[in-house]
């Protein structure tokens, strides 16, 4: 395959859409995915998520600069619209592929008759019955383990929507493909109730088909919001699917060189949706790292003063790996097995029936004490959680909780830096640090903040007026005299706690949230060690410094939730720095 140095995904949070920009990145091609609000958008890390709107061609010439091929769902019920967008992409690159159907609808034949008459080398994708129309099912299956529906000796060939995206990059890196209209299927043809039968089969409990009116089906899809039109269309498809079987295509073999996946394999990817489960990264005992499981768990019922959080982050904190490591016990004993994860942001998908603080659909972040966020779903107390910032990915926020209540507390609560005074951050370069130097800066103190050179740059941007590289220099060589205040974020041994005593002037004060400091009772020296607490009050705060840009989130690595173990690993060996979030 010849590899494409930048592509643009439309439709990029998607059924396929999303398969496109993940296959992509895994071959090394940079994906800028469209979108018209950016920061609501959650993708793989390393994709450029920048805003485009179709709706508004003007909105597209940033996106589409110097790019080699354009990936393109159209989202609307016609045509109009399409030749100004098709303007712009002519403008910037020669090719594009257009996810069509294999109904070929009014619009979509318009659409393509339209961009055959652009000047662009074109590819279209006709997919037929894609496998994630059984999802409709998912309701049914999870609570009585019955499908009610007409049609059920409707022949299909289901589709994975991973072999969609496999042909819609090769059409899109690859050459040969211009002028080409792909009818694709997956590769064989199953009816309806075959499909339940093997959604059973996946899931080990027995599923059943029963045979319901079309009549009493186009009522209940249209009390579900459909409209009439498509209502209508499903069914009388359907209705031909029985005597006139959809035969399965070869397209995505020959196209791809692998064999298209099966309807198993599809409900075996998906098999969650149908169970009423999720995944999770769970410890079934203390250990290493190498006892997080990520594994497939219940997913919980809020109780009536609780939500229930569809997971767009956790975070990770070094606390995650000592109540994994089981140095917590003793203060803050869990039941095993155990989710981990204390910071998370999310999406609220059901409420219990005492919470009248929040709805549906409201986007939420919160300190977990007891734990849970590193899965894809998980229940929390309303009175935990404030509203998410406005002005960040919504998955970024998860980096907030733990860590910036650490640093407020530290500052505001036991430090009470001035203006004018001198303040010193030890351990800058981590996730606390990230809040800490910005929190101390805003005070009007002066900053000096120890990080490694990895981190100087970084620390530098938060507003540290002066930067230590411990690993080169001692601090005490390094200052210009005594400091106010040290705030200590590094987990250090007692002797290198101790010579932080003679850095403070008498009078002054050290904050630790980590090794506890003793100073002797001639320093004149405050020493204050302490652990932060959950306060929903000052965490509504912060987030409001947030969206009026008087605080940074600082988001140095994202990985997925299957990886948390190797997140652990390296957070205990000293290769982290700043905030990890953890995306499900």
């Amino acid at each position: 395959m010849a590899r494409r140095h930048k592509i643009v995904v439309t439709g990029a949070t998607g059924t396929v859409g999303r398969q496109v920009v993940t296959q992509l990145m895994d071959a090394g091609i940079e994906v800028r995915a469209l979108a018209r609000d950016p920061e609501s958008v959650v993708l793989p890390p390393g994709v450029q998520v920048m805003r485009g709107d179709l709706s508004e061609p003007d909105t597209l010439h940033a996106p589409m600069a110097g790019v080699e091929a354009v990936f393109l769902v159209w989202p609307f019920a016609t045509a109009e619209g399409v030749s100004a967008v098709l303007d712009v992409v002519a403008e910037h690159t020669g090719r594009v592929v257009y996810l069509s159907s294999a109904a070929v609808r009014d619009h979509e034949q318009q659409v393509e008759h339209l961009i055959k008459r652009s000047g662009l080398e074109w590819t279209f994708l006709r997919p037929h019955v894609f496998a994630a129309n059984t999802l409709r099912w998912t309701e049914q299956i999870r609570t009585e383990g019955i499908v009610r529906a007409p049609y059920g000796a409707a022949v299909m060939p289901p589709l994975h929507e991973r072999d969609i995206a496999a042909v819609a990059v090769r059409a899109l890196t690859g050459d040969g493909h211009a002028g080409a209209i792909y009818e694709l299927t997956g590769p064989e043809s199953l009816t309806q109730a075959d499909q339940v039968r093997i959604i059973g089969e996946v899931i080990g409990r027995a599923v059943r088909w029963v045979e319901t009116s079309p009549d009493t089906a186009r009522q209940q899809m249209l009390a579900q919001g459909w409209p009439p039109a498509a209502v209508d269309g499903v069914l009388q498809a359907q209705s031909e699917m029985v005597t006139e079987p959809r035969p399965a295509t070869s397209t995505v073999q020959e196209v791809t060189g692998a064999p298209a996946r099966t309807f198993r394999t599809w409900v075996t990817d998906h098999a969650s949706a149908f169970r009423d489960t999720m995944k999770a990264a769970r410890i079934h005992q203390y250990g290493d790292a190498g006892i997080i499981r990520y594994e497939e768990v219940l997913r919980p019922v809020p109780e009536p003063d609780q939500v229930l959080i569809r997971v767009a982050a956790a975070s990770y904190n070094p606390s995650d790996a000592a109540l994994r490591s089981g140095f917590l016990q003793a203060v803050l004993p869990v039941d095993l097995p155990y989710t981990l994860g204390f910071d998370v942001s999310g999406t609220i998908t059901e409420t219990g029936s005492d919470v009248s603080s929040f709805t549906v659909g409201d986007r939420v972040v919160g300190r977990l004490d007891y734990g849970g966020a590193s899965a894809e779903y998980v229940v929390a107390a309303a009175g935990t959680l404030v509203k998410a910032p406005t002005t960040i990915p919504l998955a970024d926020a998860a980096a907030i909780p733990v860590a910036a209540l650490t640093a407020w507390q530290a500052l505001h609560e036991h430090a009470h830096p001035t203006a004018g005074q001198r303040v010193l951050i030890n351990g800058a370069g981590g996730g606390v640090g990230v809040f800490a130097v910005q929190l101390a800066k805003h005070t009007g103190a002066t900053v000096i903040a120890t990080a490694s050179g990895r981190s100087a740059a970084a620390v530098r941007t938060y507003g540290a007026d002066q930067i230590i590289d411990y690993t080169r220099t001692p601090l005490a060589d390094a200052l210009d005299g005594q400091v106010d205040a040290v705030i200590n974020l590094a987990a250090i041994s007692p002797e290198a706690a101790a010579e932080l005593v003679p850095l403070v002037r008498p009078g002054g004060i050290i904050v630790s949230i980590a090794t506890p400091v003793d100073p002797p009772a001639t320093a004149q020296v405050t020493a204050v060690h302490f652990v932060a607490r959950n306060d929903i009050e000052q965490l509504a705060g912060i987030v409001e410094l947030i969206d009026m840009g008087a605080l940074t989130v600082g988001v140095t690595e994202s990985h997925p939730l299957s990886d948390l173990a190797l997140v652990h690993r390296k957070g205990e060996a000293g290769q982290t720095h700043g905030k990890i979030t953890i995306i499900p």
